[in-house]
């Protein structure tokens, strides 16, 4: 039997996504798919699939609207379901990282749980109903899948630690030469955004995603980064978010050292028509990231990865 989809009158999609899908010319086509696939709850695949993770990556906004990516992590079944339309987290943030900080009742929040082994993804966005000695809970009002497009597949184990011990960091609002070459490595980073306005109705939340790429596919001029934008689902959640709310916060892994890098800062995207767009083969258009602030955490991720094996979906993209 077929899963029910989407049974509100009112779009799952929101104006500033809707707008964009609109200028791309795939509205209508995107209404009925989001119709089909974004529910209120979770179906039981997404259920099991959050029950097998070891770590999640987590959208929050701070009390100065400034959007942060996040990551917790545990032992599989530190997330568990309740019932289908609740998460229950049993983790404490990392250390140092701004969820330590952003987390409270009642806020907005976003998930992207990803296999990067498996290249399996979904998404949840919710609101924060309760928080206790143990971790979370949130209540759901949006799920949907992804497709496994630009994930660079990494094997991992996961290191026993504690949340709480203090480990090397540093603030700043400029880029110095370790963030520089970090960000230059990179092959994926997350990104999270939001539209909270109460005219988003019922698809007001917060949303987090993936960003992959060659080594080298985020550019970097003083403190601004520049990252191509490739042929999707044309959901458009970020830059849909992007549109009516040009604020985003990344984040970076160094998958080699466990390094954290938490951005947040101004966004815009330059769309089809810019040169600046043919600097980039594969690009449909481009995200610019002004950085605001920013935070990095050494040895802060106790997860131990492989190598990678790339995306057979880049081998047509190139380099700047």
């Amino acid at each position: 039997m077929a899963i029910p989809g989407w049974q509100r009158a009112d779009s799952p999609f929101h104006s500033g996504e809707r707008a964009i899908q609109k200028r791309l010319g795939a509205l209508d086509q995107m209404d009925n798919f989001g119709r089909r696939i974004i529910r209120e709850f979770l179906p039981d695949q997404h259920r099991q699939f959050y029950s097998q993770l070891s770590y999640f990556l987590v959208g929050t906004v701070d009390t100065g609207g400034n959007p942060w990516a996040s990551i917790l992590v545990g032992e599989p079944g530190f997330i568990s379901t309740p019932n289908d339309r609740t998460l229950h987290i049993a983790a404490q943030p990392l250390y140092g990282d701004p969820l330590t900080k952003t987390l409270k009742v009642g806020i907005d929040i976003g998930f992207l749980g990803i296999e990067l082994h498996t290249r399996r993804r979904n998404r949840v966005n919710g609101m924060v109903s309760n928080i206790g000695p143990d971790g979370f809970e949130v209540q759901v009002s949006q799920t949907f899948g992804n497709c496994p497009k630009y994930i660079q597949a990494r094997q991992f184990n996961l290191v026993t630690f504690d949340p709480a011990v203090a480990k090397p960091l540093h603030t700043f609002t400029t880029l110095g030469e370790a963030e520089r070459q970090g960000i230059l490595a990179a092959d994926t980073f997350f990104i999270a955004t939001a539209y909270l306005d109460d005219a988003a109705g019922v698809a007001k939340g917060v949303d987090v995603s993936h960003r992959g790429g060659k080594p080298g596919f985020v550019r970097i001029d003083g403190d601004t980064l520049t990252v191509p934008d490739f042929a999707g689902n044309c959901h458009f959640n970020t830059f849909g978010n992007i549109e009516v709310n040009p604020r985003a916060g990344l984040l970076f892994i160094d998958f080699e050292r466990g390094n954290l890098l938490y951005l947040t800062g101004r966004a815009e995207v330059i769309w089809d028509g810019d040169p600046e767009i043919e600097a980039y083969a594969g690009a449909g258009r481009l995200f610019k990231f002004h950085l605001t602030q920013g935070i990095q955490v050494d040895s802060g991720l106790p997860l131990a990865w492989s190598q990678p094996e790339y995306s057979r979906f880049l081998e047509h993209t190139g380099s700047w």
